[in-house]
This record gives C-alpha cells, structure tokens and sequence, in this order.
C-alpha cells in the first residue's frame, strides 16, 4: 500500500486519468473528491462489501428446473 501525505487542495493522479483531491479536514475526518471517467466505477468500500456479498448470497439461493417452471407458471 502506498500512503501519501496530502494538505487541502492537494491532489493525487491515478492512471492519468484519475484526480483524487483533497477537498477539506474537519478533525478526523477527511472529504476527498474524485474526478474520474464515468467509466470508471467508484464505491465507498462498505458498499462494495455489501454488493459482494449480495452476489455470493445470489449464487448460493439457486433454484432447481422444477421450481422454476412452476414459478414461471404462477406469473401468468
């Protein structure tokens, strides 16, 4: 991991294409804004987790053929 001091207004390139700025410090608490392309998918780390874990939750609840012709079925 690389660790970076930085002061407000302060920025960091990612990629070069990638702006991490430091935008203000409040106690502990530090507000970054990012400038990136919008193809590019950007997550606060707790909700990334909780998409993971939303998917691995997905693929373990699995139907077999049966259940799901009979569900198909109910819809109609």
């Amino acid at each position: 991991m690389l660790i970076l001091s930085r002061k407000k207004g302060q920025s960091i390139i990612i990629n070069n294409n990638i702006e991490i700025v430091i935008s203000s410090i409040d106690g502990d608490q530090v507000k970054v804004g990012i400038n990136a392309p919008i193809e590019v998918n950007i997550l606060r780390k707790e909700v990334y987790d909780a998409v993971q874990e939303s998917n691995r939750q997905a693929l373990r609840t699995s139907m077999n053929l049966e259940e799901l012709k009979k569900w198909s079925n109910m819809e109609k």
